[in-house]
């Protein structure tokens, strides 16, 4: 436990140190075009994710890689810990995220979120957010970024779903891009709001794209992202030491008998 420790504040010395480093850097690099000082932000995401793989042992696996389409899709995420933002930003092209209007407020690392071109929504105002998440994310497309998108709004705790929004889906729809459903199970390795993060191996699933059409509405676009990726989930949940305890059971539970 204490090696744990140990490796846990050496990963928060370098996130401390790497902060405002790479926020000095953005704004240095804020009169440059989007794409160019979007490396500052996704360089920083690198560090972090390396010092979790070969500091804390937390590491990970992908599933589906090949489903990852070739042209700017909205990614779909389920969304249980800090670890898929950072990770997301290597597995997939470079993306701008979904974010709150509360994130930005943060000192250094909102204000470098903001020069990272995210769609900002305030979600106190429904009616507005919606319209603001339909403008900005067409502007981000056509600038040929990615949209990375958590439909549950927030982070849920492993083996609990959320209520899926239906914001990712009108946007795929909208704008005639793939939507990409991702599950994994982060949460059990790394719990919300904790300090320490846990050595193990976290499972990615990268589902087929769900391709707009005339016939599909956003809500059977999202219907279909929302059973495949919860499905995803209960199949591989269990693992981590923050499992939940019915997912546990079920890993640890003998086969039944022919």
């Amino acid at each position: 436990m204490i090696g744990l420790w140990i490796r846990n504040l050496l990963y928060w010395v370098v996130l401390i140190i790497a902060t405002p480093v790479f926020f000095l850097l953005l704004m240095l690099a804020a009169p440059l075009p989007r794409r160019s000082r979007h490396v500052f932000g996704v360089t920083w995401a690198m560090t972090l994710l390396w010092m979790l793989e070969h500091v804390i042992g937390l590491k990970y696996k992908v599933i589906g890689a090949e489903n990852i389409p070739s042209a700017p899709s909205v990614i779909t995420s389920k969304h249980q810990s800090g670890w898929e933002t950072l990770a997301l930003q290597k597995i997939f092209p470079w993306q701008v995220y979904v974010a709150k209007r509360e994130l930005t407020w943060i000192p250094l690392f909102g204000w470098g979120l903001v020069l990272m071109n995210p769609i900002i929504i305030n979600r106190s105002d429904r009616a507005r957010a919606n319209q603001r998440l339909l403008d900005q994310g067409l502007e981000r497309k056509r600038h040929g970024f990615w949209i990375t998108v958590f439909p549950e709004g927030t982070r849920t705790k492993p083996g609990v779903g959320g209520k899926y929004k239906l914001g990712a889906a009108r946007m795929a729809k909208q704008f005639d891009m793939p939507m990409v459903p991702v599950a994994h199970n982060a949460g059990e390795f790394w719990p919300r709001n904790a300090f320490l993060k846990y050595p193990g191996e976290i499972t990615v699933v990268i589902g087929p794209a769900i391709h707009p059409d005339e016939e599909t509405g956003p809500e059977a676009m999202m219907a279909e992202a929302e059973a495949w990726i919860e499905a995803r989930q209960r199949e591989i949940g269990g693992v981590g030491p923050f499992a939940h305890p019915d997912e546990k059971r079920q890993r640890l539970a003998p086969p039944a008998s022919a």
